[in-house]
């Protein structure tokens, strides 16, 4: 919808005493898109017993009717991919072709687990078990899908599918900036036919999840968000004995050796810095350089950022769109130029520009020096932090001297070099030559304060079974 005031949309339920309006703004104009109304307590407790309800039959579906639904979401997501990405674009400020990606992705999310899902979760019979003995995987029931708004719909279905093919139901509770993307997610699931109550929605403010997670009729949860709202979650969860995956908060360094191709890291480090408009937890964020590149290296890159094109993230020719909300730039453009007090060198970049929308061109800042937050903490945005590095040794402790812990990456032509400094890297993925993304096959999720637990793969499906042992004498 475009931008202008518009009427309270039709929520789960009428607002009562107490409720949050949920807010959607249109990051690229900075005009309110859309007001929610908040679910109340009374469609809280409907929709936790209709979950409760519809998790206890649906454990019971043979995987052959839960991979046909899974399988359905996927059919939806690519038929209407045109009309739910631009609602992404809208309410996040994704440029257009990266909501029809992010789409396009779950869809094949999906499509992944309906084939695989089933073998994930054949009995097993462990090596030297007990004769006639089995491990068995069976669903949990309800999981809390506490959602982000920077990949407003895949972050919610690499999990979803998952829970979906194990035989759980899932409760959303999504940022409120999002709170369309989280009602379409719902019809999406109506559309595709799954049974009503496996997946629903609530538009609820956070100081609603500690109620969630205390009712035993939620029995584990899972989260993607900042370290500090995992500590939360984490901490609630962990009082009510409830499994949890907690995929959290990302500083990912980028090791570009001596023996690198320059120019395709240049290229690759670019795309990888900006994607999303550079709010993502494995986007690039600090890019330590062999000492003798870094001059060069600094300029390449700086020059492939400048080129990309900032503007109305509608358009299929934009690359980089607004920040999500005028808040976070403004939180970006401060820890720049703390950085920058700190000793950073600013090479391209850092003017906040005039006009509507929360748009904030592309940086880049060289000799980054520790304890600077361009260095220490996760930008969440379009600002690269370039960081010398004396040798093979001194690149893995600069990038190992952070708290988080998802991805990294390595740049070089010497593929022992590569393997060895993989192996040193204290995180939850490593790509070689190349950007860290995700993928539907691999295991996803970080060490340190990036997180608990994993996604995707079979590591997705099993993150949210009892394990049960079965021998029989």
């Amino acid at each position: 919808m475009p931008g202008g005031r518009t009427p309270l949309a039709r929520g789960p339920g009428p607002v009562q005493s107490g409720d949050m309006p949920m807010v959607s703004i249109n990051p690229a104009t900075g005009k309110l898109l859309q007001r929610y109304r908040a679910t109340p307590s009374a469609g809280v407790e409907k929709a936790l017993a209709r979950a409760a309800k519809r998790s206890a039959a649906w454990r019971h579906e043979s995987l052959a009717t839960r991979s046909e639904a899974v399988r359905a979401l996927g059919v939806v997501l690519r038929a209407r991919r045109d009309s739910l990405a631009a609602l992404i674009t809208a309410e996040m400020g994704k440029p257009i072709t990266q909501a029809q990606a992010e789409i396009e992705k779950c869809a094949a999310c999906c499509e992944y687990y309906a084939r695989q899902g089933a073998s994930f979760l054949t009995p097993e019979t462990p090596p030297e078990s007990p004769a006639g003995s089995e491990v068995w995987f069976e669903p949990l029931g309800t999981v809390l899908a506490i959602m982000p708004w920077n990949f407003p719909f895949w972050q919610l279905f690499r999990a979803a599918a998952p829970a979906f093919i194990a035989g759980n139901a899932i409760l959303l509770k999504h940022a409120s900036n999002v709170s369309g993307c989280a009602l379409a997610i719902e019809s999406v699931a109506r559309e595709a036919g799954l049974p009503a109550g496996l997946l629903q929605t609530l538009l609820v403010p956070p100081s609603a999840i500690a109620g969630l997670l205390a009712d035993p009729r939620i029995r584990a949860v899972t989260l993607t968000g900042s370290t500090e709202a995992g500590r939360s979650v984490a901490a609630l969860a962990g009082k009510a004995l409830k499994p949890a995956v907690l995929e959290l908060g990302g500083s990912d360094p980028y090791l570009i050796f001596e023996d690198a191709d320059l120019d395709a890291a240049a290229e690759c480090c670019a795309s990888a810095r900006l994607v999303n408009n550079g709010q993502s937890c494995v986007a690039a964020k600090r890019f330590i350089v062999a000492r003798s590149l870094q001059v060069e290296f600094a300029r390449r890159l700086a020059e492939r950022m400048a080129a990309r094109k900032v503007g109305d993230p509608c358009s299929a020719d934009t690359d980089l769109g607004p920040l999500a909300r005028e808040d976070l730039r403004t939180s970006l453009h401060q820890q720049v130029t703390a950085s920058i007090k700190g000793g950073a060198r600013l090479l391209s970049g850092g003017t906040v520009p005039k006009g509507p929308g929360a748009f904030y061109p592309p940086v880049v800042l060289t000799h980054v020096p520790a304890g600077t937050p361009a260095f220490e903490d996760e930008l969440f945005g379009p600002v690269a932090a370039v960081i010398p590095a004396r040798n093979e040794a001194d690149a893995l402790r600069l990038a190992n001297h952070t708290p988080f812990g998802l991805g990294a990456a390595v740049f070089t032509r010497d593929s022992a070099r590569a393997e060895r400094v993989a192996k040193a890297l204290d995180c939850g993925m490593v790509t070689l030559n190349g950007a860290v993304r995700s993928e539907v096959a691999l295991p996803f999720g970080g060490t340190k304060e990036s997180g608990l637990g994993r996604e995707l793969g079979v590591w997705g499906v099993r993150s949210f079974v009892n394990i049960k042992a079965i021998r029989r004498c």
